[in-house]
């Protein structure tokens, strides 16, 4: 790589990762903050929490990664056509080549890593991140629960004691079941206990309540009663995998036996496809920026600043790739939506970018622009009077 190449690797590199840092640690932190419950739910101490937050961190490298490109390539070229230096190297008879080349050799380097991480890193941070929740309710009522506090297991389903023993052994106990819309069930008892398996509650010595959604209650006592938890502790001490979370050798090669694969086969076909699309978003994004801002330009010529333009057009791309995957699920035919808008994207980017054709408004918009600018240029006053009029 030649001097000057190095020079703008360089420059958009740490551009690109001035944009990127902040950014991923802002939507890190919202991700993170929404996970807060397992901490607060489960009694997990501040080091099992700062492992989930790690542990979410791949899945949205690759979703900032092809926007923080886009920023470092406009905003370092235009920094360089500030500086004339892209007017210079024009001047001089440089080829395009010269700054074409080290930015898409740096894109292409990003668009592998974001495939790596998608593939790779991500399904195994997605089910480790899974399972750790999932073992973190699979004991709570047994472990975690404190004394004469409500503690809500789940949706609908809230439980009190008043002492916990040895053995597993709970005195005063009170459950209060609302989780089928049609009655609520109360539970009072004297003595419980979790079983070894952790599938049911044994309640001994008490009575339950069933109210309808008329208003009736009737008052059951019992010596003894089992309240049934496998339900639960199934779906938490065992974490479900979904497509998102599987390999791409299984996307590729799903298990028919598999249960979430036979429940949601769509959902399936609709992540293979996203996976084998949206790594080469850097690359793309990347060529629109350099048909938007590659080129050296007038400070006088009427525009939208290249970044604000670029980030448009990536936006827009990247929503149309997020629908057509979406829609896979249903209709399958937009799986040739989705290929026939990232390579029509490529391609045209491409036409534009070695044909030396460029990206500018309309005239119309382009006059309309400039107006408004000399309005607002006339509205404001200037320091040595008012309206740029001296007194």
């Amino acid at each position: 790589m030649k001097l000057f190449e190095t020079y703008i690797v360089r420059r958009v590199g740490m551009m690109f990762l001035v944009a990127l840092l902040p950014v991923l640690a802002i939507i890190w932190t919202t991700q993170v903050l929404q996970r807060i419950n397992l901490v607060t739910d489960s009694g997990q101490s501040i080091g099992s929490f700062a492992k989930l937050a790690t542990l979410i961190l791949p899945t949205i490298i690759p979703v900032v990664l092809p926007f923080a490109l886009v920023i470092g390539i406009t905003q370092t070229l235009t920094a360089m056509n500030s500086d004339s230096e892209l007017t210079v190297m024009e001047a001089a008879g440089a080829r395009r080549s010269i700054i074409i080349r080290p930015i898409m050799i740096l894109a292409i380097a990003i668009s592998v890593f974001s495939f790596l991480v998608d593939n790779m890193v991500e399904p195994k941070a997605r089910v480790a991140a899974r399972q750790m929740v999932a073992e973190a309710y699979a004991d709570l009522l047994s472990t975690v629960i404190e004394e004469k506090n409500f503690r809500r297991i789940e949706d609908g389903l809230y439980v009190q004691i008043t002492q916990r023993m040895s053995g597993r052994i709970l005195k005063g106990l009170f459950v209060v079941d609302s989780r089928d819309p049609t009655f609520d069930l109360i539970y009072y008892a004297k003595e419980g206990a979790v079983d070894a398996s952790g599938s049911s509650l044994l309640m001994r010595d008490g009575e339950v309540h069933r109210k309808t959604a008329d208003g009736d209650v009737s008052v059951i006592k019992f010596d003894s009663y089992s309240f049934d938890l496998s339900d639960m502790t199934q779906s938490r001490g065992q974490a479900t995998l979904r497509a998102g979370d599987r390999s791409l050798g299984f996307l590729l090669n799903p298990d028919p036996n598999d249960a979430d694969y036979k429940a949601k086969p769509n959902g399936y076909r609709s992540e293979l496809h996203r996976r084998l699309t949206d790594w080469a978003l850097p690359a793309i994004f990347a060529l629109i920026s350099l048909v938007i801002a590659g080129d050296a330009r007038s400070h006088r010529e009427a525009r939208l600043h290249p970044m604000v333009s670029a980030l448009t057009i990536a936006f827009a791309l990247r929503w149309a790739d997020f629908y057509a995957a979406n829609q896979i699920e249903t209709a399958p035919y937009f799986v040739g939506i989705l290929y026939g808008i990232n390579i029509a994207a490529t391609v045209i980017a491409t036409f534009l970018l070695f044909r030396n054709r460029r990206m500018s408004m309309p005239v119309s918009i382009r006059n309309r622009f400039g107006a408004w600018r000399q309005k607002l240029q006339e509205r404001i006053p200037t320091p040595g009077g008012t309206n740029g009029s001296g007194a």
